[in-house]
């Protein structure tokens, strides 16, 4: 149920609504023409990214603004399409997944409302971002370390609300979220958990509150728009270590994996571990044409050449360690046990204590390097990731890694993937680099996304984000009792939202067929 390009409605009614808008949030932050709206295209899109283009950008700075837009929006019938700072790259950036779609940039509410050193948590409008808390906790000096995911530029907020992760403890995002207020599709303000008593002291202590614990729900989801949440942050440690494990073989993926997942379910290790492949270390420091020219895949003898020249393995691991010294000097010795009889050599761990300089540390510190990858190729590069879950087996892990790359390079694409390893499960990454000026790579992009997608839920297996472009198909492929999930998720969005205002489409919800009733003429 696509939605009609609001620009083009008749009798001047988007231009009644665009008026509208610029007297709630004031002319400058109504962005209309050509030219803005291009800036919001995604810029590793497939092709030109008209298919995602907006009808126009609007950017609040309150949440009294919030409300009044999407009041506004209800009355006109215009779609929003919320985001936090629209760096969601790999996955759409700021593009709506509906072409037509109103850009909500909640980029100018970026306040750092509080952060409480006692009790290790802040409060953050979805405005913020992962080098604008960094640098607060660094200038103020708060001994709080909080954790960033492998391109840094997006927002805090947005990112946890996507269940994206980092590699420190507090990694999974999502579950540091302690409190949220939310605007909802009628204009209304709910605070979630204890934040729903009036004057609440306990906001961002207690998670659950009274009754139906309703975060979740905002999650990955288009059932209202975030402006304000509470992080828990991590206290300072005493100690950290962290080491580079290489392994040399493919085959010692099997192995390998069990050995981390199983340190990993201990919380031996207690963040979500990384275990790459060579093109994925090579692609941030290099690119392709540095090792390699020739049509087809990267051969393994050039892969060999890049383990050899930058000290790689087939397989590569961060592993990082926290907490009291007695503790880590502990784990670290488990590790050396565990690790230097298979490897056959001493492992050589960097240690950080408390009062050094924190660039020995372990500590989560922002970083766009990872998105040179986007440049392997040449040209105006992107990139598309491909992430099943899959339960934390090392011999499985394997079998499929050796199916997934056998697919690829039948079809022309360096292999280029990571197992993130977490407490009881595995994403998979199959990162999918690309040149958008290459018409040819770019289908094959499109061919290699859809057959993997295929693949994973042939296996039982299935994506945990969602690409715009993707996000219906996605959604397919969670298909017990003929698709009761999204049977639901189209119910509560048709109850809360009946003119499927907010972000429609997302991650598959109001987009089918009568999805959404009473949608009005903008749809």
């Amino acid at each position: 149920m696509a939605t009609t390009f609001p620009r083009k409605l008749g009798g001047g009614a988007f231009e009644q609504s665009l008026k509208e808008f610029r007297a709630i949030v004031g002319d400058q932050w109504v962005l209309s023409g050509e030219e803005d709206r291009q800036s919001y295209i995604d810029p590793y899109a497939l092709g030109d990214g008209a298919d995602h283009d907006c009808s126009a950008v609007i950017a609040p700075a309150s949440t009294e603004e919030v409300q009044a837009v999407v009041r506004a929006a209800n009355r006109h019938k215009v779609p929003l399409w919320p985001v936090g700072r629209g760096k969601n790259l790999g996955y759409g950036g700021a593009s709506p997944a509906e072409k037509g779609n109103v850009i909500l940039d909640l980029s100018r509410m970026n306040r750092i409302l509080e952060v409480n050193e006692q009790y290790a948590h802040c409060l953050l409008e979805p405005g913020v971002g992962f080098f604008d808390l960094y640098y607060h906790l660094q200038e103020k000096k708060i001994p709080l370390w909080m954790s960033v995911p492998g391109n840094s530029w997006g927002s805090v907020i947005g990112n946890a609300l996507d269940r994206g992760i980092g590699y420190t403890p507090y990694g999974d995002h999502c579950e540091q979220i302690c409190g949220l207020e939310v605007v909802l599709p009628d204009g209304d303000i709910v605070r979630t958990g204890m934040g729903a008593q009036d004057g609440s002291r306990g906001w961002q202590h207690y998670k659950y509150g009274y009754g139906p614990g309703w975060d979740q729900m905002f999650f990955q989801s288009n059932f209202g728009i975030v402006t304000k949440a509470g992080l828990w942050l991590q206290p300072e440690p005493e100690m950290t270590a962290k080491i580079e494990l290489a392994f040399p073989h493919f085959d010692d993926a099997a192995w390998a994996i069990d050995i981390l997942a199983d340190l990993r379910r201990r919380d031996v290790i207690q963040h979500n571990i990384v275990f790459g492949s060579p093109v994925r270390a090579a692609s941030t420091m290099s690119q392709r044409a540095d090792w390699y020219e020739g049509e087809g895949a990267i051969p393994d003898s050039v892969s060999e050449e890049m383990m050899k020249k930058l000290g790689l393995g087939w397989w590569n691991a961060k592993i990082n360690l926290y907490g009291h010294e007695g503790i880590v000097t502990a784990q670290v010795a488990l590790i050396r046990k565990l690790f230097e009889p298979r490897l056959g050599k001493r492992l050589e761990f960097q240690f950080w204590r408390k009062g050094e300089p924190l660039e020995k540390s372990a500590q989560g510190v922002p970083t766009t390097m990872g998105l040179q990858c986007v440049n392997w190729y040449g040209g105006r590069g992107g990139h598309l990731s491909f992430a099943p879950v899959m339960p934390s087996d090392g011999k499985l892990a394997l079998a499929y890694a050796k199916k997934i790359k056998a697919y690829y390079e039948e079809i022309g694409q360096d292999y280029y993937a990571s197992f993130t390893i977490g407490r009881r499960h595995i994403n998979n990454v199959s990162l999918i680099l690309y040149n958008r000026d290459d018409p040819a790579m770019v289908a094959r992009a499109d061919k290699l996304y859809r057959h993997l997608l295929a693949e994973a839920a042939g296996q039982g297996f299935a994506e945990y984000r969602g690409h715009i472009s993707y996000m219906d198909a996605v959604a397919d492929t969670f298909d017990y009792g003929g698709h009761a999930l999204r049977r639901l998720n189209d119910k509560v969005k048709a109850c809360l939202d009946p003119h499927n205002i907010i972000a429609p489409g997302r991650n598959g919800i109001g987009s089918a067929p009568g999805a959404v009733a009473n949608t009005g003429d903008a749809r």
